[in-house]
């Protein structure tokens, strides 16, 4: 919908290390392992063809909805969440090692393949962020709080671009956690939004806030991910079960039709309805990481959720992409 800036702020961007670490720059040391992904991650996963309906078998992207409405391409014009964003759409698909998996998986390849086959400019770049050399190789709800709302406006913080930043040169914004986020503790009774405890009380309020910021970008999309899980051997049944309490509210309640804010449910599709990252979906019983067979089925489902945002079907299609 608009041409990219190139903004001095983008070269102070680092690319990070290939394990998820906590907001002091520590691994978490019993879910968290530098793996390199499965070879076949590298594969493009499903050849689109052209045109199928929007609830077909994913790996066969959607075709354009129809709309009465002209799409908007005018920088800074609201575009209703119900509307196509147009032919030409800028994204920014923010990750650690997780998203880097499925990125591999097949994103890239699907969403060229998708362009050529309903001649569309869909332009998806990604970036390791918030980078090691920066503000540090966290990502969790803390951090993106932290990054975006308590240290917003036009300037990096730790060379990090703010959301102001990114909604300059990308129409949807793309954002995720690590596996580590699923490490829930137990809630004290005194939640803290500038807290970086991994608690539901904590993890709420700055979801909330989160929410807020958002929608004061109306002419913009986002598409959060339902956290990463850990494998049963990495984590404890009530940190499990916690993870999946907090993920239900994120897509049930946190989420409403209407605005700007999709989530694709990634733990689901990690989970297959568990609490937990199936064994046979993950790098090892004891490595968090999506696999790589896993990765190569899940990109394409991304990509579907990704284009049924775009074109204004986000809250009418499911939620994993299938």
């Amino acid at each position: 919908m608009r041409t990219i800036a190139t903004g001095l702020w983008m070269a102070l961007l680092l690319v990070g290390t290939a394990a998820c670490e906590d907001s002091k720059g520590d691994k978490d040391t019993a879910t968290d392992f530098d793996v390199t992904p499965d070879p076949s991650a590298d594969e493009t996963a499903g050849d689109p063809p052209s045109d199928p309906a929007p609830d077909e078998t994913v790996g066969d992207p959607p075709s354009d909805p129809t709309t009465d409405e002209t799409p908007v391409d005018v920088p800074g014009e609201e575009v209703p969440p119900g509307t196509d964003m147009g032919r030409d759409v800028s994204i920014i698909y923010l990750h650690h090692s997780t998203g880097g998996v499925i990125w591999d998986g097949g994103v890239p390849g699907w969403v060229s393949d998708y362009n050529s086959a309903n001649d569309k400019g869909y332009a998806i770049e990604e970036w390791a962020y918030p980078s090691d050399s920066g503000y540090g190789w966290a990502n969790y709800p803390y951090d993106y709080w932290n990054i975006w709302i308590n240290h917003a406006g036009p300037e990096p913080y730790l060379t990090e671009a703010t959301l102001e930043m990114l909604t300059l040169d990308y129409d949807v914004i793309v954002f995720k956690h690590c596996f580590p986020v699923s490490g829930i503790e137990e809630d004290t009774g005194s939640p803290d939004i500038a807290s970086d405890v991994k608690s539901i009380e904590n993890y709420t309020l700055q979801y909330e806030a989160l929410k807020e910021k958002l929608r004061s970008f109306p002419d913009h999309r986002f598409i959060v991910w339902t956290g990463a899980a850990l494998t049963a051997a990495s984590t404890t049944t009530d940190q499990a079960d916690r993870a999946r309490q907090f993920f239900e509210w994120v897509k049930n309640d946190w989420d409403e039709p209407g605005d700007n804010i999709f989530v694709w449910d990634f733990f689901e599709l990690e989970t297959e309805g568990g609490n937990v990252l199936l064994d046979e979906n993950a790098a090892a019983p004891d490595d968090s990481h999506p696999g790589g067979e896993f990765a190569a089925f899940a990109a394409p489902l991304f990509g579907q959720r990704l284009v049924n945002v775009i074109q204004g079907l986000g809250d009418s299609t499911s939620l994993t992409g299938q």
